[in-house]
């Protein structure tokens, strides 16, 4: 292939930049915490759309890339097994809560924090989902709690939300971390009970 039969390639699957890419295709509000999870699950932005360049520019359509492409390992298991070599670190997980207001959000987070099921509850006021719920679609305000704890904790957390939080079925969803300061990780062990 020509370097002028290559470039015109190219042009024909990159999209005009990576951010208008996402903005065509997914609501602002989205692509902060899906692309964060995916990296943290080592999905990546290819996982986004095939044509997705690398920095390569166009890899898909450049052999001597394509099979450097192909070769890659499949992502890693959902478990924080890449930390397990220091002593001072234990597996450890991120949870995603979703409550109803400032009030509930402070209320649990700092029960949580207490009862030492996690290090640290991060509060993040202002989100807006959008679910189904009874057969329809629903749209409230809601904070967002993501929470540092250890993944052995990961019951007692989810018993303890369920006993103290308004809605029904509440959010818990855990991510592995897999990596990370080591300061901070061996803090999060410390600050936080043993299973």
């Amino acid at each position: 292939m020509s370097m002028a039969a290559f470039r015109a390639a190219c042009k024909t699957h990159i999209p005009s930049s990576p951010v208008s890419f996402l903005r065509r295709r997914f609501p602002l509000a989205v692509p902060a915490v899906w692309l964060l999870t995916s990296f943290t699950l080592g999905v990546g932005l290819t996982a986004l759309h095939p044509s997705f360049p690398f920095t390569t520019g166009c890899a898909h359509s450049n052999p001597l890339v394509r099979s450097n492409i192909a070769s890659r390992t499949a992502p890693r298991a959902l478990h924080s097994s890449g930390m397990e070599g220091n002593g001072n670190i234990v597996p450890s997980i991120v949870v995603y809560v979703t409550v109803p207001n400032k009030e509930a959000g402070k209320k649990l987070a700092e029960s949580i924090v207490r009862e030492k099921l996690a290090a640290c509850v991060n509060r993040v006021p202002g989100i807006e989902s959008i679910y189904w719920w009874q057969g329809e679609i629903q749209s409230d305000a809601e904070e967002l709690l993501i929470i540092k704890t250890r993944e052995s904790l990961l019951d007692a957390l989810t018993a303890h939300i369920k006993a103290n939080h308004e809605y029904d079925v509440p959010e818990v969803i855990a991510l592995p971390i897999q990596g990370g300061n080591a300061q901070y990780l061996e803090w999060l062990k410390n600050s936080t009970r043993d299973p």
